[in-house]
């Protein structure tokens, strides 16, 4: 439930690409195990393969055409570093809208 998901000190999911291009984990809805383990925890840990590395979103989609087909998952997400806003104030929020710390192992 989502307060269990806010007590955990992380969240850790998988991923369907690492994009090059633009720094960023492609997940979805399937790859990170619902919509909420890679927002609601303060800390994202994600799994990757080397293989899984694309070189930018346009292969990212293709990657997402051949896994899934015309079957997308509920959602589907673009993460770039933890979750940061400057709205207020001009003052820089990390952890705002999702987790304040992100990270990406790869084997």
């Amino acid at each position: 439930d989502k307060l269990a998901l806010e007590r955990c000190d992380a969240g850790i999911t998988e991923c369907d690409a690492l994009v090059a291009q633009t720094g960023s984990v492609l997940v979805t809805a399937k790859s990170a195990g619902g919509r909420g383990l890679s927002v609601l925890p303060p800390h994202h840990v994600v799994l990757a393969e080397n293989k899984q590395l694309v070189s930018d979103l346009s292969e990212a989609f293709e990657v997402m055409e051949k896994k899934y087909g015309t079957n997308y998952p509920s959602s589907l997400s673009f993460i770039t570093g933890p979750s940061r806003t400057a709205d207020i104030e001009q003052q820089l929020v990390l952890g705002a809208h999702g987790p304040k710390k992100l990270t990406i192992l790869m084997y």
